[in-house]
């Protein structure tokens, strides 16, 4: 879990330079609140990681549950201070029992004849590849930071029709 973990912290120190540039507090992943553990028999990956948010006094806690189905992954996030994660712990095994896929999503419903093997691993899932190695994500941010004005096009174009229909009327 150390690989994992230290590929984790270059990709904080990555876009902590990222959040620089935009004035944006820095994130620092300080390490394990819970070490990565993988339920075989209910398919189910859940860890925790302790995050020092620059500027803040009292550390952060963002614990995540992967629970795997045949066709995606349902994705569980806690954010909390750091002081909260003995209850979260304690509320885990319960979260865990209450999630699951509908029947003929289930992983165990999966058939390699006619589904798609997912193309990220399980450490894939902990480091948080998914989204980059499609790259959709970085994509989206950056237009998003471009272009964020256009959002609010369509209101404008809805607020200009209302306008001229108060008018004629």
């Amino acid at each position: 879990m150390t690989i994992f973990l230290q590929e984790m912290r270059d990709d904080a120190a990555e876009e902590n330079k990222w959040r620089r540039e935009n004035s944006f507090q820095t994130v620092e992943l300080v390490g394990w609140a819970a070490e990565p553990f993988y339920d075989a028999a209910t398919r189910k990956l859940y860890w925790a990681k302790e995050l020092a948010f620059e500027g803040e006094a009292q550390n952060t806690l963002n614990y995540n549950i992967r629970v795997l189905g045949r066709r995606g992954v349902l994705v569980l996030n806690f954010i909390a201070n750091m002081d909260q994660l003995s209850a979260v712990n304690n509320d885990v095994p319960r979260i865990l029992a209450m999630t699951d896929f509908a029947e003929g999503n289930k992983y165990s419903d999966f058939d390699p004849s006619i589904d798609t093997v997912a193309a990220v691993g399980i450490g894939g899932l902990i480091a948080g590849k998914v989204m980059a190695k499609t790259g959709i994500f970085v994509v989206a941010l950056v237009l998003l930071k471009k272009f964020w004005f256009l959002l609010f096009l369509p209101l404008l174009w809805l607020k200009s029709v209302i306008s001229k229909r108060r008018n004629s009327g």
